[in-house]
């Protein structure tokens, strides 16, 4: 557990991150009885998933006291245990939950699959989470891991670091300035394009990784995976190396929801945060005939969302692949591979990760850029850890990364439905689309359960 007498945060460092936490946008701290921890305590936290992403966000808090790993594939598990030789080690994050008593926190980094399973038990039981993107794999999920993480009132964290970056912070503060007037009209744009596609598609992209039909013969799996506890509570299937190892189960609709759900949570963030975006009113997909299995290389969504408070509606499109917006494609903009374009009423602004710009550039050669008013983060883990401790908010927490998660999704129920879904944010049901309804949420394997 953390050590106790302590010394308490400074006023000043806590009240600069609350600053910065409400220039993010309607960001809530954690219950009182939270802020009493010490910033230079130390969280006795539980990692699960510690491959890949994993092993990077392991190191990240690797400051603090590692009590326990998990992971279903044992030469993962091994490498980490070498690097934390006390902490407890486990295969399945269920038996992990079942004996560990004295953890303070979770940082969860499995397949999106399994994420809202190893999540909630440590939401249940009033433990701060630190979650990989996407936050679930599907909308239902979502929204119980939002109500999970209101009702435990702990530090919460989806893993979207460019949200800590400064390009995104100076983004912000230039829209909400009104540099370029209102803004009625985002358009976002992926180049990633893993998936199912067209053999036209598949000649024109080296970089195409072409998925088409679930095999039919079945692999041993590697020696070192626990393939049942992999599978999880999706529907069983023998093994085949079109999964593992790597990212390439996230291209499969029984483990992920594609490009739409896993990029859109860094490339959709920028305009959710600069305009305050939560649940739209209306989402259309369009692209290649949806595949059953697997989720399509390329396709474009587009969003309608209402008013918020004195802003108007905002049309929000994403494209990815082969797919980009007009104004792209004719040459009115500059050819970024990826991209988020902002249009107002007085101009443009472009922005990727890294850079950004006021379009056109000779309107805009003199323009007076308002003085940062975001800080700086501390850096999106130590946000989290510090949030932990002081009960600062955090400026990625589930209540804010939750809705934005279900916004990606409905794109992918859209387009797989090949219907206009019309979505009630407050029942979390399409009433227009039985069909696209259905695919909210799905049954689970026999032993698995959301409780």
């Amino acid at each position: 557990m953390l050590k106790p007498n302590q010394p308490k945060v400074s006023v000043s460092r806590r009240l600069f991150l609350q600053r910065a936490a409400l220039a993010a946008g309607g960001l809530v701290a954690a219950p009182a009885v939270l802020r009493a921890r010490a910033p230079d305590s130390k969280l006795n936290i539980a990692a699960i998933g510690v491959g890949g992403r994993g092993s990077g966000n392991l190191a990240e808090v690797s400051s603090e006291n590692i009590v326990a790993l998990c992971d279903v594939n044992e030469r993962n598990l091994a490498s980490a245990a070498m690097k934390h030789p006390g902490a407890k080690t486990y295969r399945d994050f269920r038996k992990l939950y079942d004996d560990l008593k004295s953890y303070d926190a979770v940082v969860v980094s499995t397949t999106e699959h399994t994420h809202a399973f190893a999540t909630l038990p440590a939401l249940r039981q009033k433990k701060h989470v630190y979650c990989e993107k996407p936050l679930t794999r599907d909308v239902r999920e979502a929204r119980v891991v939002i109500d999970a993480a209101r009702e435990a009132g702990v530090a919460t964290q989806m893993g979207t670091q460019i949200h800590a970056m400064d390009n995104y912070r100076r983004v912000v503060e230039l829209i909400r300035a009104g540099a370029i007037g209102t803004v009625r009209e985002v358009h976002v744009w992926v180049s990633r394009a893993w998936g199912w596609q067209t053999a036209e598609e598949a000649k024109a992209h080296r970089d195409i990784v072409h998925v088409m039909d679930r095999p039919k013969e079945a692999l041993a799996p590697p020696k070192d995976v626990d393939w049942d506890l992999w599978i999880g509570p999706a529907p069983e299937r023998p093994y085949h190396d079109v999964y593992l190892p790597g990212p390439k189960w996230y291209r499969w609709w029984d483990f992920a929801s594609g490009t739409m759900s896993d990029l859109g949570s860094h490339w959709n963030d920028l305009p959710f945060w600069a305009l305050d975006l939560d649940a739209p009113l209306t989402v259309e997909a369009s692209g290649p005939p949806p595949h059953p299995e697997v989720a399509p290389a390329s396709m474009t969504a587009k969003y309608v969302y209402g008013p918020r408070g004195s802003r108007p509606g905002v049309a929000l499109a994403w494209y990815q692949g082969t797919h980009k917006p007009e104004i792209h494609k004719q040459g009115g903009i500059p050819k970024w591979g990826d991209g988020v374009l902002f249009v107002g009423e007085k101009g443009m602004l472009l922005s990727d990760y890294m850079r950004h710009k006021l379009l056109p550039e000779e309107q805009f050669k003199d323009y007076e850029r308002p003085a940062p008013s975001i800080p700086p983060s501390l850096g999106h883990h130590k946000e989290w850890i510090h949030a932990a401790k002081t009960g600062a908010p955090t400026t990625c927490h589930f209540g804010y990364s939750g809705p934005l998660t279900v916004a990606n999704h409905l794109g992918s129920v859209a387009y797989r439905s090949g219907t206009r879904i019309e979505w009630d944010s407050k029942s979390g049901r399409i009433p227009n689309s039985p069909e696209a309804d259905r695919l909210l949420r799905r049954e689970y394997r026999k032993g698995w359960t959301l409780g």
